[in-house]
């Protein structure tokens, strides 16, 4: 018992002091916490330089943009070829994968040998010969008749400009065909399937790195898998980088897979200090000198030679096999990685150990053996240590992009070094969770290898390119061309005429509502006006006060709501609030029994008699009110303040909001004779030569017209460029078949035109999955609002995402471009068709005081116009082209209609004394 322990003792402090002896000698190979987070922060600093356009050209990890831009969602079918050139065995794939997200996948495959010969022949011998496999494969599996799109993994740094071309930069591992470098590999192969047209209908869709491949096959099973890793005869990395950040290939939106080829980390120099002698003689000993030396510290060509250098060196030194080397340690390649993992077995390692040494002719004692299993270790180890530093730089960047605090991610891995080393992956995995312990990483082997990779690339291409089909086709109904522009603004200037004139006024969808302002500010109003805005869902009382000579204005003003129930009850309820707001914003400004001029900004059509006469037509922006339309809504505000009892006011003037812009504007610049709101309503007025105007009396000088032209279109004459989310977006609304202008240009429509067409979208299963959410069901849940967000240039994707969240739509990246792209093309239709009745009205303008080119002013309000990120500028350039006669400047009015109702009652005050004093 007692020989026992001595010989267990003898034996733990045998390998303990081969252990020592090994970690001095191979002590640089060793790398410490510290060293593995400075190679993080290299690796990233030139991940960064690899996707600057300006710093790639010299960096060695080039960051190759793949154009996979999707990963699979489960609803990919059909059949696909798949081929994978890269190792030691050429294979080629039949991939059917199901249909209605299953996500099962069949595949039949077979392998070729790669021979030396055509490895390092002639390129086109190279290509002829995958060529002849395929038709091979195709004709075995009876194929021949199918025309099928292909797949091919290509594993060697290609530079792509598009997903089915890639120009080959430079060969590794043992490839070396001549006049291939330089040129696209794609087309090599396709001329070499000519010669098989007989045999081949066959599509080559999509080149893809075996890396890609790698992730695409785990996203298939995991759709959190966003980076791919092989760790075998070479080794490479991929992962989703956001396009905002990859300056070599145009466009902003969504995300692109970015190749790293972190093989060629340090060629520049960067890992010179952490690389040592044996590194140094590896390098100067391979195919390719001075390339890919992370590579070389790492992947399986290279650790077996590193290990039979090491161990070279060790018996020259006599620190290994008593000094002794036998002829086969001399010969380049004797020692493979495959033996290094033999050597590193839990249990047999030690025997493996001995019985390979044994095979190079060596004759190694106990103490030899548990010294060359230790070298193995630490080089095994290091290149799990190296691999770890560069994968937590990734990690790192993918968290950094989602301005996430915790990234919870999947890594797809293949390669036969982390499969068959039994230490490799446990040693990997944990330095990685050490390096970034704000990363939840699951690790999934890739079981089917990156050729089926390369088949779900093709399947998601063939996705992809089947859903983008039928999102422009819905997206076309929404792009208006010039011609259709010219159209509207003509159908425009001929409905503005029809409302002008007393035969046809009846029967005019644009009113043409006369409003009794003939004149604009001359800057010599002056006083305290009490100024109402009804318009929206907030109500505003205003005191403003007017300096003459000066056109200085103060205003002090107060918002109230009007609840739902007030805006959809009596008429008599409504009024009677609206007084109540008025005694609140009295007792408010200490001004309760002051007897002031009032003017009332109530934003619905009204036809007018007189300036202080308005009878309301129809509600319009939700309000339903009743006993309203047809009676004079400053009647019933006189009524509601008489019922109150508690303060005389003098109403002057009821306006429209849209001429209490223009008169704010006006106010600043005389040559603003024209208003417009873009908000929540849309509409338009202008100052019209009385001579035009049939239905007032008088020839003499300008009336400001209220044009009302929400209603442009309700006698059909816009149905050619209807869509049938607009007509389902009318028939949902409160009033059916009216204001048919305005449901395709306001805020208060805009967001649910959206809604409607991402309803279609999704049922057709090309957003969120087929899944409709309560939410989308939900009328209103889109506010136009969300429009103006989404479309910010500054908002990033995920922050789309994240609006899209609140809105309860779980959306991928994928998604939330289509989103984004939907209301790109619903504000900007309704942007053009703003300009094109814009268009119509300086025009007319400009004929009318016949003039060769008119300079105008027009005076804007409302919250699209002045919160939606485009909408001004695509309005102002639609006007600029159909209207190319006039110089029209857009004046945003700061201070609302409000100040316009009181510049409107100024005028009027003054108007009525000058009539006194006449």
């Amino acid at each position: 018992m007692f020989a026992v322990h001595l010989m267990a003792f003898y034996f733990t402090k045998l390998k303990e002091d081969q252990i020592k002896k090994v970690d001095r000698f191979l002590y640089h190979m060793r790398l410490s916490d510290e060293t593995l987070l400075d190679i993080m922060a290299r690796f990233q600093a030139e991940m960064q330089k690899g996707l600057g356009k300006d710093t790639n050209p010299t960096a060695s990890v080039k960051m190759l943009p793949t154009f996979v831009r999707a990963i699979p969602d489960g609803s990919e079918n059909g059949e696909f070829l798949s081929l994978d050139l890269g190792g030691s065995k050429f294979r080629v794939l039949k991939v059917q994968v199901s249909e209605e997200g299953k996500r099962n996948v069949q595949m039949e495959s077979q392998f070729y040998p790669t021979p030396n010969e055509i490895i390092r022949g002639n390129g086109t011998e190279l290509f002829e010969y995958i060529a002849d496999c395929l038709a091979d494969f195709m004709k075995t599996k009876e194929l021949m008749q199918k025309k099928l799109p292909l797949g091919l993994t290509f594993s060697f740094p290609c530079k792509q400009t598009k997903l089915e071309e890639g120009v080959l930069l430079s060969w590794t591992k043992k490839f070396k065909a001549r006049g291939v470098q330089g040129t696209d590999v794609v087309s090599s192969l396709t001329n070499a399937m000519r010669k098989h047209k007989q045999d081949l209908d066959v599509d080559i869709l999509t080149l893809v790195n075996d890396t890609v491949g790698t992730m695409m096959t785990c996203a298939y099973d995991d759709p959190y898998c966003e980076v791919g890793v092989i760790i075998g005869t070479g080794t490479n990395a991929c992962y989703m980088e956001d396009m905002s950040n990859i300056e070599l290939v145009e466009g902003d939106e969504g995300r692109m897979c970015i190749n790293t080829e972190w093989g060629a980390f340090g060629d520049d120099g960067a890992l010179e200090d952490i690389r040592t002698e044996f590194d140094q003689e590896l390098d100067l000993g391979s195919l390719n000198p001075g390339k890919q030396l992370f590579e070389k510290m790492i992947s399986g060509l290279y650790l077996g030679e590193l290990v039979r250098l090491i161990l070279l060196k060790m018996a020259k030194a006599g620190l290994l096999f008593g000094g002794e080397k036998s002829s086969a340690l001399h010969i380049k390649g004797k020692i493979e990685t495959r033996h290094v993992a033999a050597m590193e077995k839990y249990k047999e390692g030690l025997a493996n150990t001995r019985e390979i040494l044994t095979d190079l002719g060596l004759e190694p004692s106990e103490a030899d053996c548990v010294a060359v299993q230790h070298v193995c270790t630490i080089v095994s180890f290091r290149s799990a240590n190296l691999c770890a530093a560069a994968l937590a730089a990734i990690l790192t960047r993918l968290r950094e992009n989602k301005k996430l605090v915790r990234l919870r991610t999947t890594v797809g891995m293949d390669g036969t070094l982390y499969k068959i080393h039994p230490q490799y992956p446990k040693r990997l995995h944990k330095v990685v969770r050490k390096l970034v312990p704000n990363c939840d990483v699951r690790f999934l082997l890739s079981e089917s290898g990156s050729t089926k990779g390369a088949a779900m690339v093709t399947a998601v291409a063939s996705r992809v390119q089947a859903q983008r089909k039928q999102i422009d086709k819905v997206l076309a109904l929404f792009r208006l061309t010039r011609e259709q522009l010219v159209g509207i603004r003509d159908k425009m200037r001929v409905e503005l005429e029809y409302g002008l004139k007393r035969d046809t006024h009846p029967l005019a969808t644009v009113k043409m509502l006369p409003t009794y302002v003939c004149g604009m500010p001359d800057g010599t109003e002056k006083g305290k006006f009490l100024a109402l805005d009804l318009g929206g869902t907030n109500f505003r009382v205003l005191l403003v006060k007017i300096r003459s000579g000066r056109r200085s204005v103060r205003m002090y003003n107060k918002i109230f709501t009007i609840p739902l129930e007030i805006m959809q009850g009596t008429g008599e309820e409504l009024f009677d609030h609206i007084v109540q707001c008025i005694a609140d914003f009295l007792d408010y400004m200490g001004l309760k029994g002051a007897q002031l001029p009032l003017g009332f900004t109530f934003s619905f059509p009204c036809r007018q008699a007189s300036i202080d006469k308005g009878t309301l037509i129809e509600w319009t922006k939700g309000f339903k009110a009743t006993d309203c339309e047809g009676e004079d809504v400053v009647d019933m505000l006189r009524e509601a303040i008489k019922r109150r009892n508690e303060f005389d006011l003098d109403i002057v003037a009821v306006v429209n909001d849209t001429v209490g812009t223009m008169m704010t504007c006006g106010y600043e610049d005389r040559n603003c004779e024209v208003g417009l709101i873009a908000g929540t309503g849309s509409n338009m007025c202008y100052m019209e030569e009385m001579r035009n105007i049939e239905l007032v009396e008088g020839d003499e000088g300008k009336m400001c017209i209220n044009t009302e032209w929400g209603g442009f279109g309700d006698n059909g004459c816009l149905d050619d460029i209807r869509t049938q989310y607009d007509k389902e977006v009318d028939e949902g609304s409160l009033n059916p078949g009216k204001q048919r202008y305005e449901k395709m240009t306001s805020g208060m429509y805009l967001g649910e035109i959206v809604r409607q067409i991402l309803i279609d979208l999704t049922k057709q299963g090309l957003l969120f999955r087929g899944q409709i959410s309560e939410r989308l069901r939900t009328r209103g849940i889109f506010e136009t609002k969300f429009l103006s967000q989404i479309e910010s240039d500054r908002l990033a994707l995920l922050q789309v995402r994240k609006i899209l969240q609140q809105l309860g739509l779980d959306s991928t990246c994928e998604d939330s471009i289509v989103v984004k792209e939907v209301c790109g093309a619903v504000s900007r239709r309704a942007a053009e068709l703003y300009g094109a009745g814009l268009a119509a009205v300086v025009e007319k303008r400009r004929e009318d005081q016949g003039f060769e080119h008119l300079k105008i002013t027009v005076g804007v309000d409302g919250t699209l116009y002045k919160l939606h990120p485009h909408f001004s500028r695509i309005l102002q350039e639609t006007v600029k082209e159909l209207a190319p006669r006039c110089d029209v400047t857009f004046m945003l009015s700061e201070d609302g209609s409000g100040k316009g109702a009181a510049l409107i009652t100024a005028v009027a005050k003054r108007l009525q004394q000058a009539r006194r004093e006449n």
